[in-house]
C-alpha cells in the first residue's frame, strides 16, 4: 500500500518501540504543568506538520514536555515554537505568528516541520538508539516530501542526523571553501549542498535551536534566526 502523510501521523502517534520515551511522555502527560492542569495530553509521538508539497524542511530535535507533547503538534505551544513561527510568518510562509493548539488556524506555505526524534525524552536528551528507532519515520518523510530542495537544521543533533544519516556531503560551505565529500562544522548560519541517500540533492542551512538557552543568553538573537530562515527560503 502507498505511503502516504495521514499513515505516517497514524504510525508515529501508536509507536512504542521506545520504552524509556514512553514512559516519559506519557508520565509527563499525566503529571502535567500546573499552568495547563486542565488540558488533555496528547502525550504520544508527535507528527510532522505543514505542507505536503513543502519545497524546505526545518528540521529540530524532539517535541518538548510540555510543548508539542501536550499539543500534538510540533513546535506548537512552546516558546522555541514562538521563536520558530514569528520569524516564518515574517517571511510570509506561516499565516499567523504564533502556533499554541492543534487546531489553532495555522498554515504553512511551502515549508514541512518535524523532528528527528518524536517522542519528547527526559532532559531532552535523546540516547543514540533512539535517534536510530525514529530514523525510519524521517526516511518515509523525506520520501513523502517530493519537492523538496532545502532543510533549515535547528542545533548541533539534527544536523548529526542529515550528514550521518541521510546524506553525503558535495559543494561549498557558506563561506565558499570547498568540503568535498565531508560536512562542514556545523555552526550557526553553516551551508552546504548534499545529496539524500535517494539521489536528489539539497541546500542544508545550520541554525542555533531557537532553545530558550539560546534565546535568553544571547547566543541566538531574532536577526541571526531570521537569517537562517531567509537563506533556507531562498534555496527553495
Amino acid at each position: 500500500m502507498a505511503d502516504s502523510f495521514e499513515r505516517l501521523a497514524d504510525d508515529i502517534a501508536a509507536c512504542r518501540r521506545c520504552p524509556r520515551l514512553v514512559r516519559w511522555r506519557e508520565q509527563v502527560a499525566e503529571e502535567k504543568r500546573a499552568a495547563y492542569r486542565d488540558e488533555a495530553y496528547w502525550g504520544r509521538g508527535v507528527p510532522g506538520f505543514g505542507d505536503p508539497a513543502a519545497s524546505v524542511l526545518v528540521l529540530g530535535l524532539a517535541p518538548a514536555a510540555h510543548g508539542a507533547n501536550r499539543t500534538g503538534r510540533v513546535f506548537t505551544g512552546d516558546r522555541s515554537g514562538d521563536w520558530l513561527f514569528r520569524a516564518l510568518h515574517r517571511a510570509g510562509v506561516a499565516s499567523q505568528p504564533s502556533s499554541t493548539a492543534l487546531r489553532d488556524g495555522l498554515e504553512l506555505s511551502g515549508v514541512w516541520i518535524a523532528a528527528a526524534v518524536r517522542c519528547a525524552p527526559p532532559a531532552n536528551k535523546p540516547e543514540p538508539v533512539e535517534r536510530q528507532t525514529c530514523l525510519p519515520f524521517l526516511e518515509r518523510e523525506l520520501a513523502l516530501l517530493r519537492r523538496l530542495r532545502s532543510i533549515l537544521v535547528l542545533g548541533q543533533f539534527a544536523y548529526d542526523v542529515v550528514r550521518r544519516d541521510l546524506a553525503t556531503s558535495v559543494g561549498e560551505s557558506c563561506d565558499g571553501s570547498p568540503t568535498g565529500d565531508r560536512f562542514p562544522k556545523f555552526g550557526h548560519g553553516v551551508e552546504t549542498a548534499a545529496v539524500l541517500r535517494d539521489g536528489r540533492s539539497v541546500a542544508i542551512v545550520c541554525s542555533f535551536h531557537p532553545s530558550q538557552q539560546n534565546t535568553f543568553t544571547g547566543k541566538l538573537t531574532q536577526p541571526m534566526f531570521d537569517a537562517a530562515v531567509s537563506r533556507v527560503l531562498a534555496r527553495r
